[in-house]
């Protein structure tokens, strides 16, 4: 699809003097939530085919996830039959050693050796970032102490459904083992672009990954999260998908540990007078490219916003996937034209953007004055495609306004802590009183008892 200047983008456009701003936020918002109650015509049909209802996608979600629970490995093959037309056994849906190396030595050199240096930078990041044990002493030698534990066995979703992703295994599995994860289990969609690309399969290999498996969807959660036949439980689940992954790993938290609930991508680009246009441009349409994704410019410059858009419309008719691109600036994007800075960081707090790229000439400035993101890039050096594939911490970042408390996944995640609590009787005693009163309080007698016994 080839834009032109005499087919103008019909991007939503905001002026706070005008618009009332927080309202338009909460509609593209509540576009972008994965709340699995909207279903596309298209779906609504395949979900009369598999399921005889038309289905809502958490609807489906629970179908799945119950299903796979109660029958095991048969229901995981059926629904990857029925939902993504792969006839596969208990035995091929694993893919086997030999695939993966056949992969991984077909892969050219320069790929592997742009593998080797990310692994590197997220190893490097990773590891200077990770908790450390912790040990205080109080008086008569009492010890406290926060120990972490990695996690044993973890499950990483990669999507395949439009493009191949060996990123996403980079971004997952080498936080992990930066912290100590032994087992990696990777699930990936049937498809060309998943647990049968190549460079997915030789990124795999590269890192250490082994065990790989040809399924996606809420099947492949529901595997990793109950275990079945061939698919050992894991204890947490991460990695990104589509919405059925989402709900799906909503649906079976609990059972496992899960990095969050994860909607399409967005970015937010704040620019002043001295930001290029050109940059600015490239910049949302990188994050329009997901489609969906959400590209949102917020700037108190009138001339920067037009050139802007002039550079989209310029830009956009280079993309291989322009017309995807386009719908998805159209239905996701948004023009902000705000008054001043302040005003700029105000409604960059209420967006909490997964990817914030502050692209002014006193970019560092801001960081105080915005707290909610789950990713930040300073300068117009720094575009988010530097976090999505080699700087060193995760991609995997919260969207959907999670960002006002969550974080982006890291190698912390896949650690455990627990407390370790040591007393001798003379440290014992010096708090003894404090356990006794507090125990009379809440009527506890047996607690009192279990302190009175020892220094009676």
């Amino acid at each position: 699809m080839a834009m032109t200047t005499n087919q103008p983008l019909n991007i939503q456009r905001i002026d706070t003097k005008r618009d009332n701003v927080e309202q338009a936020l909460d509609t593209l918002r509540e576009k972008l939530s994965p709340r699995g109650d909207i279903v596309s015509e298209r779906g609504r049909q395949l979900t009369i085919e598999v399921f005889g209802d038309p289905l809502s996608p958490q609807q489906v979600v629970e179908k799945i996830c119950g299903d796979v629970q109660r029958e095991g490995m048969a229901a995981v093959l059926r629904y990857s039959d029925r939902l993504d037309g792969a006839q596969l056994t208990p035995e091929t849906i694993r893919v086997s050693d030999e695939e993966i190396g056949a992969a991984h030595s077909q892969a050219s050199p320069e790929f592997l050796e742009t593998v080797r240096r990310i692994r590197e930078n997220i190893l490097e990041f990773q590891k200077a970032i990770l908790h450390q044990d912790v040990e205080i002493e109080r008086p008569g030698g009492a010890k406290l102490g926060q120990r972490y534990v990695a996690l044993k066995r973890v499950g990483v979703c990669v999507p395949g459904g439009a493009a191949a992703y060996p990123s996403t295994v980079l971004m997952t599995a080498v936080p992990a083992m930066a912290a100590g994860v032994k087992e990696i289990a990777v699930v990936a969609p049937p498809t060309s672009f998943g647990a049968n690309n190549p460079d997915v399969l030789a990124t795999c290999c590269e890192v250490g990954v082994g065990e790989v498996y040809r399924v996606g969807g809420a099947q492949a959660v529901a595997a990793l999260a109950y275990g079945v036949d061939g698919i050992r439980q894991v204890d947490k689940i991460v990695g990104p998908g589509n919405l059925f992954v989402a709900l799906a790993k909503r649906h079976v938290y609990g059972e496992v540990d899960i990095d969050s609930i994860a909607g399409p991508s967005e970015v937010v680009v704040i620019a002043d007078a001295t930001t290029r246009p050109d940059f600015t441009a490239a910049d949302l349409l990188a994050q329009s490219e997901h489609s969906p994704g959400a590209s949102i410019l917020i700037t108190w410059s009138a001339d920067v916003l037009e050139a802007t858009v002039g550079e989209l419309e310029r830009q956009v008719a280079r993309l291989s996937r322009a017309e995807l691109t386009v719908q998805s600036l159209q239905d996701f994007g948004a023009l902000i034209l705000v008054q001043d800075e302040d005003e700029a960081c105000q409604i960059t707090d209420l967006i909490a953007p997964e990817h914030l790229h502050i692209a002014t000439d006193n970019a560092a400035s801001f960081l105080s004055r915005i707290h909610n993101a789950g990713a930040t890039f300073l300068g117009n050096y720094s575009p988010v495609a530097l976090g999505d594939y080699a700087a060193g911490p995760s991609h995997v970042l919260p969207t959907s306004g999670t960002a006002r408390w969550a974080s982006g996944l890291s190698a912390n995640d896949f650690l455990r802590a627990h407390s370790v609590i040591a007393y001798t009787k003379e440290s014992m005693e010096k708090v003894a009183v404090d356990v006794q009163r507090m125990a009379d309080k809440e009527g506890l007698t047996a607690h009192r008892a279990s302190v009175d016994v020892r220094i009676g």
